[in-house]
């Protein structure tokens, strides 16, 4: 899985960089909302989250935890962070 997130943060930060029109994630770092675009997204796909578990949906809490996890990447990117910020605030609640 750390692969996984760790290429999903390349192509992140890439689409960051070169802004290609049709890209999604690029939308998201050119949106006249700016980062509230993102974060009302975290705020959706939890909501989606909270509902999928409350009925036991494992397909479904599969896939929103995943749209969770590519938002949070995107915020990230936003602020000009790194996983290695993740990681280290994850070790030291270890």
């Amino acid at each position: 899985m750390e692969e996984t997130i760790e290429e999903l943060f390349a192509v992140i930060e890439d689409r960051k960089e070169t802004l290609p029109e049709d890209s999604y994630t690029a939308s998201l770092f050119t949106h006249e909302k700016g980062e509230n675009a993102v974060l009302e997204k975290l705020g959706e796909e939890t909501t989606e989250l909270v509902l999928a578990a409350k009925d036991d949906d494992r397909e479904e809490i599969a896939h929103e935890s995943a749209d969770i996890v590519y938002h949070l990447l995107v915020l990230l990117a936003m602020n000009d962070m790194e996983l290695a910020d993740l990681e280290a605030e994850l070790e030291a609640r270890r």
